[in-house]
């Protein structure tokens, strides 16, 4: 039976889970430093797979013994940005919980694929691979698939479709600079700028790139929850259900889109080795130039930390 173990019993860690346990996917490992915590939720969780009739193994551990030989490690655990907090504060921070969590997870874990949630992305993820010396298909960031099911989710509400039929990707750095691309997106097979204005497809991707702050923004003391725990469990399942799903996510581009030695987000192939392959989409002069931008953006970011 498949082992996945979050990292982080966190409002996304715990919703990760339920998800994961609500497809059937693997066992469960919940790890947090706040002691009866994962506990307690690891028995909440159990009982609610109960009630679905599902039958999974789930612990809750302030240690990382029970995640031993995990298929796949999820690291949410780090610490939000708060008001007043600088990104390079931010970086310091989270740069010493993902060093305590990933020389753990090579001790019990050396064979599992990492997919890193904590932020800033782009810089915590190239940290991870520094760190845990695993071979880049095993490493991967989530941001991506999350910011693809905005762009989609807010041009099925514009136009008042089904979800399902439309197709659209998000590339780039996870922050203000990550790029939706219009060329690739379609609605029912049709173009997206033969049934939208240029005003209206601005105004969607100004709300793709500051979704999360509109929501938080909204819930005031929260932060973003299901839709990231969503993106999380579609590129586990991808992974361990060998789907070959092209996929949006943050990883190591050794000269694709003629970037080298950055983790940033590009369109993959997921399936059981991790990242099988990075497909490069043919992308127009200014999405080239807005890809350059964010490309240079996420490299001062991952510049910062020390």
């Amino acid at each position: 039976m498949a082992k996945i173990t979050i990292v982080g019993a966190g409002g996304v860690g715990i919703q990760t889970a339920f998800l994961a346990g609500m497809r059937n996917l693997a066992d469960l490992v919940l790890v947090d430093i706040v002691e009866g915590w994962p506990q307690g939720k690891a028995l909440d969780l159990q009982q609610a797979l109960a009630v679905a009739g599902v039958n999974k193994k789930i612990v809750g551990s302030n240690d990382y013994e029970p995640s031993q030989g995990s298929d796949i490690v999820v690291i949410t655990a780090g610490l939000p940005r708060k008001p007043g907090m600088s990104r390079e504060d931010l970086i310091k921070i989270n740069s010493k919980i993902m060093q305590d969590v990933i020389s753990k997870v090579i001790k019990y874990s050396p064979q599992a694929i990492l997919i890193v949630v904590t932020n800033p992305l782009d810089a915590m993820v190239k940290l991870a691979y520094d760190l845990s010396g695993f071979p880049k298909e095993r490493v991967l960031g989530m941001a991506g698939v999350l910011d693809s099911a905005r762009f989609k989710a807010f041009i099925a509400q514009e136009l008042n479709v089904d979800v399902k039929d439309v197709e659209a990707m998000v590339l780039g750095g996870h922050g203000d600079t990550m790029i939706p691309i219009i060329g690739q997106c379609l609605v029912k097979g049709k173009p997206i700028t033969k049934m939208l204005s240029s005003e209206k497809m601005e105004a969607i991707i100004s709300r793709v790139r500051n979704a999360g702050a509109e929501i938080i923004g909204l819930l005031k003391k929260e932060s973003t929850i299901l839709a990231p725990a969503g993106a999380i469990t579609a590129m586990a399942e991808a992974i361990l259900l060998d789907k070959k799903e092209i996929r949006p996510c943050s990883v190591l581009l050794e000269g694709e889109y003629g970037v080298k030695g950055l983790f940033i987000g590009v369109p993959v192939k997921l399936g059981k080795k991790g990242v099988e392959e990075i497909m490069e989409l043919k992308l127009s002069a200014q999405e080239m130039e807005e890809f350059k931008v964010s490309v240079a953006k996420t490299r001062e970011l991952v510049g910062e930390r020390k």
